[in-house]
């Protein structure tokens, strides 16, 4: 589909998730000579600049945050920008930047999304805003783009549905996840489905049990405020990790169209066994991270973060388990782990194969195999298939190899997950981008857990930092055998 000559509009244009994710994806698709020639971006913010000032504090960001700054692809880049000046809850500032996104000559605005990079807390009022101004009309013409997260539980989820719902239809609401944006996350979909060695082991006949883990090694940083409301399993388990364990396994949709791709996450969501109340505790445990040493250097436990309440039990660690009933998955437990302040940062899905059921080997001198492996690394990026040898010698020895099969050659550069999803913006590509009752189902999977912790109020566990982990998160597997895989 070719990209369309539509126009931007980035709301909290001079915020953090802007200035780091927005705007060096922009800059690397201008650079890469996929931004269309025609099209425009409305930077809108409160600061009373003109756009000088805004290229200055353009240039600033993008040389920190962008990998590499070519000063004849900015001056290009700048040719796309306009400023302007304006408050959120303004109707005014919604009327002037109607009047600019008219072309002259034209009787309304072409073709305009809108890039919600502000808080959560501002998207309904936004809405309505836009709603006023009339940009809700002619379905798929005008689009809002917001990111998580998409509520704070099950109701919240359903009560900002609905009053997006009131002002957008569905197929111009566009909700990011940038996992789903990721080049080794899609080729996770490529290696399943275009491989039938693979494709025809990927069930319980075969498979033990999934884990999938996203660590990362630094702290809550400046973001106290929104963490110690949310936490890991608000902020990482119910979004990130439940659209990776979807895409590990859903069954081969008809086409990659955006829908036919959604109704399989959807059904792996709706399958998902629901944690008894009961029984939470061996489902799910959380932790907080105390002091300890990350790279060499000291560092402060969570109690001790800036701006965070005193006494807090807000987990920054969440391990959980969940059952896929359906004919694939039934009796395979899928492991799903988060936390900050870990030993490092990674993200990966581990797959282990069930043990082989002949002993052939039990009157040589190996004693023992362990099963197979598949380690997908979604950061850094690697793919590999564990399986066993014979060492080489006379005895029977045997010893674990690793099959490469990443696919990324010397040279080829890693495409930024937001460049891929803006560009999928910009074509009207909703395949990647989530739909509501792939929120709704994500929140009816985790919202026995966070009721059962809302209650428990007066203690949580602590793990030290630089660690990976405590170690009774190995409580909610199901076997003696089964260990967290952190090495690769």
């Amino acid at each position: 589909m070719p990209a369309c000559n539509c126009q931007f509009v980035i709301f909290g244009a001079t915020g953090d998730l802007a200035s780091k994710k927005l705007l060096p994806a922009l800059y690397h698709l201008q650079c890469a000579g996929r931004m269309p020639e025609a099209m425009r971006i409305f930077a809108f913010g409160r600061r009373p600049w003109d756009d000088a000032a805004w290229q200055a504090f353009l240039r600033a960001e993008l040389e920190s945050h962008a990998s590499g700054f070519h000063p004849e692809h900015f001056d290009a880049f700048c040719q796309h920008f306009q400023y302007v000046q304006g408050e959120l809850h303004d109707p005014e500032s919604y009327g002037k930047l109607s009047a600019l996104l008219t072309r002259e000559g034209a009787e309304r605005p072409d073709d305009t999304t809108f890039y919600l990079a502000i808080r959560p807390g501002e998207f309904v009022p936004v809405v309505q805003q836009l709603s006023a101004a009339g940009f809700n009309r002619d379905s798929g013409s005008h689009r809002i783009v917001i990111e998580k997260p998409f509520g704070d539980d099950l109701e919240s989820a359903i009560q900002l549905n609905e009053q997006l719902h009131r002002h957008f239809n569905e197929d111009q609401i566009y909700r990011i996840d940038h996992y789903l944006g990721k080049e080794i996350v899609q080729n996770l979909i490529v290696f399943r489905f275009a491989n039938l060695p693979i494709e025809s082991v990927w069930n319980r006949n075969y498979i033990d049990h999934v884990q999938i883990t996203v660590a990362e090694d630094f702290g809550i940083e400046n973001r106290a405020g929104y963490y110690d409301q949310a936490g890991a399993l608000r902020d990482m388990l119910q979004n990130h990790l439940m659209q990776i364990l979807t895409l590990v396994a859903m069954e081969p949709p008809p086409s990659l169209e955006a829908d036919a791709l959604r109704d399989e996450k959807v059904k792996v969501l709706r399958s998902i066994r629901p944690i008894p109340k009961t029984a939470i505790h061996a489902y799910a445990m959380r932790a907080q991270y105390g002091p300890g040493q990350i790279n060499g250097k000291h560092v402060p436990g969570y109690q001790n973060e800036p701006g965070v309440e005193a006494n807090s039990v807000t987990e920054t660690y969440v391990a959980a388990k969940f059952y896929i009933d359906n004919w694939r998955w039934r009796g395979v437990p899928f492991y799903l782990r988060t936390g900050k302040r870990l030993a490092a940062k990674t993200s990966s899905v581990a797959i282990r194969f069930r043990h082989t059921p002949q002993q052939l080997f039990r009157e040589t001198s190996i004693e023992h195999i362990e099963p197979n492996w598949i380690l997908l690394s979604l950061q850094p990026e690697s793919l590999k298939i564990e399986i066993y040898v014979k060492e080489p010698g006379l005895e029977m020895r045997i010893r674990p190899i690793q099959l490469n099969a990443s696919y990324r050659r010397d040279g080829e550069k890693e495409l930024d997950a937001y460049e891929a999803l803006l560009l999928d913006v910009m074509q009207g590509d909703r395949a990647l981008f989530i739909r509501f009752d792939e929120v709704e189902w994500a929140w009816r999977a985790v919202d026995p857990i966070l009721k059962a912790w809302s209650r428990e109020t007066d203690y949580i566990s602590t793990y030290p930092a630089g660690s990976w982990g405590p170690e009774e998160a190995s409580r909610i597997m199901d076997q003696e055998d089964q260990y967290w895989r952190s090495v690769f």
